[in-house]
């Protein structure tokens, strides 16, 4: 027998090489047994499941099951004898590789690859790994199968009649601990995720107590994960260069494992890596190759607190399962990267900034769902209207995915085109549902849209399919109406309800969509009853009706509450959810002047009376002309060609809003006046004249409005 050899120490030791220094290991098992050990490499390198050698029987012309890795025994001998179109009975028959697809075992295999071993007189066995992977080995990966194969052809013969092998106990214990790992790694996601699975399967069984998993990016190795490191280390790490590394060089280029035993080993090899090691925690070191797709893409170091030295049976079972953990990792970066891109894009399509109007002012969140890359449709918005009123809109496309982003793209940009026609949220909502039920039969929305009006405050709100909004009264009281909403947009029938609140001064107006309070442990009422609750508990512990309180930043904190309270685990949940809070101002009576005008000609001098005295008031003799002109306009126009009684409101906000109103519902409109007309220039003239100018439809009437900045 040959001495001990410890596989994969050196670079310069062939494929081959290592196989027989791994065969010659174990001293006390059959030469049968010895084939599971290169099973296990073989399996590793095509990150396969699992792997067999069968021999064949000229005289019988059968297929008999020699040894076997990442099997049961049970299961394996079940299936010793191999029906006649699987990959193993036809290597042999045709003397070449072979791949079949399909889960022919049950344990979730892609396929089968089949090498035959070949002698002196043709094959006298065959090779066999059960590949995990989409599609056949590569070229890389055939030409390795065949190095093993031309090595266990050569063990084949020296164990004639050998009974199959799985393994010692140790290799059943292997087998176990490969079986959990990949149980787990197969529910990991993210990157993270991964990290902690290897930290939790990996590190016990060996006595480890330090992780690293590092990936390639450019000419360093990131970490992505770590456990048993302070920071200090891990930032010191990755300041190094990867040529600085020879270390991980040696493992990434040569794509085989480095043990080291103690420090003073890791002087003795590597001493250009001095004040590394003098600044580690750990004492010996397994750094082993993470291997996907035919190629490294970075390094697992699995560390201990104690100079220790790695057996032969250790350091195969860690570079096996080094080989399932670099699959994982490629697999969760790329779900890590495309959820990336998913959440960008549907950020992209929110507002940036919420505006600060001076009758609400808002904080949101959007909060992506936890486990899948796809993109969700919930969005927010909050839009200025006429009359310093403000739109609030919170919606949720059903589903997940580009083409939902791109319906509530869709949504949001046609709500706030309805708004600005200043219809009211029954009747934009009825031509919203018209939109959705034109994109087709599988699109639906959920949507609340709410006007809230700071001179009367009054909140009128619509729901389609979607939770109730919530209040919280400047005295803490928490109330949520119970309206029956209307079906989803796509599948409602208008006209949609129009449901109406009174907010105090300084209240709240909460929205959410399902995501936030519906989850698999709770419905929909109970979340909101809990959010019900958050809402309360925090209104008891701060005091947030002053406004100096919301321009401090209490929305923003308050939305990091609610969303802690309702979704403590966000990298578990399967919806993503919207909130938006809204701290409610009204317009204070001092701000607003109303008079009514009689229907006939002499309403345009009064209204210029009326505005030149009520500016004076205020301190705006400035704009006094201005608007002058302007009511004289509006008021002349609706004398001219509308209807009274004729009524004219002056509001002082961040701008000077003038608005006439009459009971006519014909639509002003600017016409381009020829020279020789003597009239038709009035709302070129109105126009000029304003910042901001536009009408609204009421029940029984209509008002024409303009905009004024304030002087400075």
């Amino acid at each position: 027998m040959e001495g001990k050899a410890r596989p994969a120490c050196h670079a310069e030791q062939s494929k081959s090489a290592r196989l027989s220094s791994a065969a010659a290991s174990d001293e006390g098992l059959w030469r049968a047994e010895t084939l599971t050990l290169g099973l296990q490499h073989a399996t590793v390198r095509l990150g396969g499941l699992a792997a067999m050698v069968h021999r064949y029987d000229p005289a019988a012309g059968r297929l008999r099951l020699v040894a076997a890795s990442g099997l049961a025994p049970e299961g394996a001998e079940e299936r010793a004898v191999l029906r006649e179109e699987e990959a193993p009975v036809r290597a042999v028959r045709s003397g070449a590789f072979v791949w079949v697809g399909g889960d022919s075992f049950g344990i979730g295999a892609a396929g089968m690859a089949a090498v035959p071993l070949l002698g002196a007189d043709g094959p006298v066995g065959v090779l066999s790994v059960l590949t995990a992977g989409v599609g056949e080995p590569d070229d890389e990966q055939r030409s390795y199968l065949r190095e093993v194969a031309a090595w266990a052809a050569a063990r084949l013969k020296d164990s004639p009649g050998a009974p199959p092998a799985f393994g010692a106990a140790a290799g059943g214990e292997r087998t176990v601990r490969m079986g959990e790992l990949t149980a787990a790694l197969a529910k990991a996601i993210t990157s993270q995720e991964v990290v902690r699975t290897v930290a939790d399967h990996v590190l016990p069984p060996v006595g480890a107590d330090g992780l690293l998993v590092q990936v390639i990016e450019g000419n360093r190795v990131g970490v992505v994960g770590s456990a048993g490191y302070p920071q200090e280390f891990i930032t010191l790490t990755e300041r190094v260069t990867l040529p600085e590394h020879p270390v991980l060089s040696d493992v990434l280029t040569a794509g085989i494992p480095r043990f080291v035993e103690s420090k003073a080993d890791a002087l003795r090899r590597y001493p250009s890596l001095k004040g590394l090691w003098a600044t580690t925690p750990k004492n010996s070191w397994a750094f082993l190759p993470l291997i996907a797709s035919g190629r490294s893409i970075g390094c697992c170091v699995v560390s201990f607190s104690r100079p220790r030295s790695f057996s032969d049976e250790e350091r195969i079972l860690l570079t096996a399962l080094s080989g399932m953990v670099g699959q994982a990792l490629e697999r969760a970066r790329l779900y890590d990267a495309e959820h990336a891109r998913a959440q960008e894009l549907q950020r992209g399509l929110l507002p940036r900034e919420l505006p600060r109007l001076p009758a609400a002012h808002a904080a949101a969140r959007y909060l992506p769902a936890g486990r899948g890359a796809e993109v969700g449709g919930d969005w927010y918005d909050l839009i200025p209207l006429s009359a310093d009123r403000v739109a609030m809109v919170i919606g949720d496309v059903m589903g997940h995915g580009i083409s939902e982003a791109a319906t509530m793209g869709r949504l949001r940009t046609a709500v706030r085109t309805l708004a600005d026609l200043e219809f009211t949220p029954d009747e934009l909502l009825g031509h919203l549902n018209v939109l959705v039920s034109d994109l087709g039969e599988d699109f639906y929305a959920t949507c609340l849209y709410a006007v809230y009006d700071p001179t009367n405050s009054t909140c009128t709100f619509s729901l389609a399919g979607h939770p109730p909004p919530v209040v919280v009264h400047p005295d803490g009281t928490v109330y949520s109406p119970a309206p029956s909403p209307d079906p989803p947009l796509g599948a409602a029938t208008p006209p949609f309800e129009l449901h109406e609140l009174h907010l105090p001064e300084e209240s709240l107006l909460v929205l959410c969509t399902d995501g936030l309070v519906e989850s698999a442990t709770r419905d929909t009422n109970q979340g909101l009853a809990q959010l019900r609750r958050t809402l309360a508990q925090a209104a008891a512990r701060t005091s947030y009706f002053p406004r100096e309180a919301a321009d401090a930043g209490y929305l923003e904190d308050l939305c990091d509450t609610v969303v802690s309270a309702l979704l403590p685990d966000r990298d578990q949940t399967n919806d993503d959810a919207a909130l938006l809070i809204a701290h409610t101002r009204c317009t204070a009576a001092a701000d607003i002047a109303t008079c009514s005008l009689p229907d006939d000609p002499q309403a345009a001098g009064q209204a210029r009376h009326y505005v030149r005295r009520q500016l004076a008031t205020w301190g705006l003799d400035d704009l006094a002309f201005t608007t002058e002109l302007l009511v004289s306009e509006l008021v002349g126009n609706v004398v001219r060609h509308a209807k009274g009684p004729i009524r004219l409101r002056l509001l002082r906000s961040s701008c000077l809003i003038c608005e006439v109103y009459d009971c006519s519902l014909t639509t002003p409109r600017i016409r381009r006046a020829a020279y020789t007309d003597e009239g038709g220039r009035g709302l070129q003239l109105v126009a000029s004249m304003c910042q901001r100018w536009g009408a609204r439809y009421l029940r029984d009437g209509k008002c024409i409005w303009t905009e004024q900045d304030l002087p400075p």
